[in-house]
């Protein structure tokens, strides 16, 4: 038993003074007030899905504007914030996206047995609001990938327990809004939970087939947004996107070769999360284990960033908070020195040579992406497997510092 390791990990797990918990509070209302200060409609994504639900009112399509990627579902869920005043959306937005991040990080936590008052819990939030570039880049831009940062959480924490209907609902319901966690229904596929599937594909379907109706371009989606998305969208786009099939051809690649590469690394990314999905065996609700599905679901996810079009920046929350979640538990992705490498150009404040324009931030995106999912992958394939360890539900893990001594949590820090 390493008792170094041990204490360290107790000290981590003990309830955060309440000092630390009134920090974490400021800084995370600051942010929303200096966002709110200095944007005022809310961020500059989440304007483009208020202007699509504000042509849907005035009878035009949503879909005119180009840069409006979102399904059909994502314009009615727009509604209320097209008909409150402005003054309250400006403050309104940056609250409910730091809201949002807060709530995945702590469906993150859950699944890996951490108490959500402990200290690891609030520096660990801290650490990602302060340390971490995209999430106040999230924050300001408003983006609606924070529906998807609480959600992949949340679904992976009732598959945790089980729930795989439940989890394919909370999916679904993601999906509809905005289709970046279409990557996750794989993993139904591989745990062949079909009714999970089903309720995963099946609810973005009727909504985004309802929603369509009532528009004036039901198949807008399909005519201008998928096309659009398959040119490699716009000029100005495309210089922050940070999956390699953009950032290879701006570095002199043929477009095509850098296609090439990146749907190579998303296959390989697939294969690692098929073998990581196979390796305690072939389950049922029991070997739902944390470890095993969070690796699995991460995979998949990064795989998608390696060839999708647009790849920002801030799609690592989705991934992020559950990786870091886990990092008190033996052989996970987060114990790798690479993995703290990987967000080393992500530092807030510090100017890299050559790299300063904004333009040119996509480099230290695609350097995080690569070298995340490299090793997430690694993980998944060679990983020591130590840390599936029984917890207080159906393949819940307790935290641990080291495979031999576990430290109990009370319950009563949760």
């Amino acid at each position: 038993m390493n008792s170094g390791k041990t204490a360290v990990c107790g000290w981590l797990l003990r309830p955060a003074e309440s000092y630390i918990r009134w920090v974490l509070g400021v800084v995370l209302v600051a942010a929303v007030v200096r966002v709110g200060l200095r944007v005022p409609d809310g961020g500059m994504d989440n304007a483009i899905v208020v202007r699509a639900a504000e042509a849907w009112l005035d009878g035009r399509s949503p879909y005119a504007d180009r840069h409006f990627l979102y399904l059909p579902g994502a314009v009615l869920a727009a509604l209320p914030q097209a008909l409150l005043p402005a003054d309250v959306v400006r403050f309104l937005v940056p609250a409910g996206v730091t809201a949002g991040l807060a709530a995945g990080w702590a469906c993150a936590l859950r699944i890996h047995g951490v108490p959500w008052r402990s200290r690891f819990a609030v520096y660990g939030l801290l650490g990602l609001a302060l340390g971490f570039a995209p999430f106040g880049h999230l924050v300001e831009l408003g983006n609606w990938t924070v529906g998807s940062a609480v959600a992949l959480p949340f679904a992976l924490l009732l598959v945790c327990r089980g729930r795989w209907v439940a989890a394919g609902l909370v999916i679904g319901a993601a999906v509809a809004v905005k289709p970046l966690l279409a990557p996750v229904v794989l993993l139904f596929v591989f745990a062949r939970r079909w009714r999970g599937l089903g309720a995963a594909v099946g609810v973005p379907a009727l909504v985004s087939a309802a929603a369509a109706l009532a528009m004036p371009d039901p198949a807008g989606f399909f005519t201008r947004t998928l096309p659009f998305l398959l040119r490699g969208e716009d000029s100005f786009v495309r210089l922050y996107e940070a999956s390699p099939a953009a950032v290879l051809a701006r570095l002199g690649v043929p477009q095509t070769g850098a296609t090439l590469l990146a749907g190579c690394a998303a296959v390989a990314g697939v294969w690692c999360a098929w073998r990581r999905w196979r390796r305690p065996g072939r389950g049922g609700e029991g070997d739902a284990t944390p470890a095993r599905v969070v690796e699995c679901a991460a995979m998949l996810m990064l795989s998608a960033f390696l060839v999708s079009r647009p790849s920002y920046d801030h799609y690592l929350l989705v991934v992020l908070p559950l990786l870091l979640a886990g990092a008190l538990t033996p052989g996970a992705a987060a114990r790798s020195p690479w993995f703290w490498v990987a967000l080393v150009p992500q530092v807030p404040g510090f100017s890299w040579p050559w790299l300063e324009p904004e333009t040119r931030r996509a480099f230290k995106d695609a350097v995080t992406l690569c070298m995340l999912a490299g090793t997430v992958g690694w993980a998944c394939v060679a990983g020591r497997g130590g840390g599936d360890q029984g917890g207080r539900y159906p393949g819940e893990r307790r935290p641990a510092c080291d495979e031999e001594s576990p430290v109990p949590v009370s319950r009563a820090a949760f």
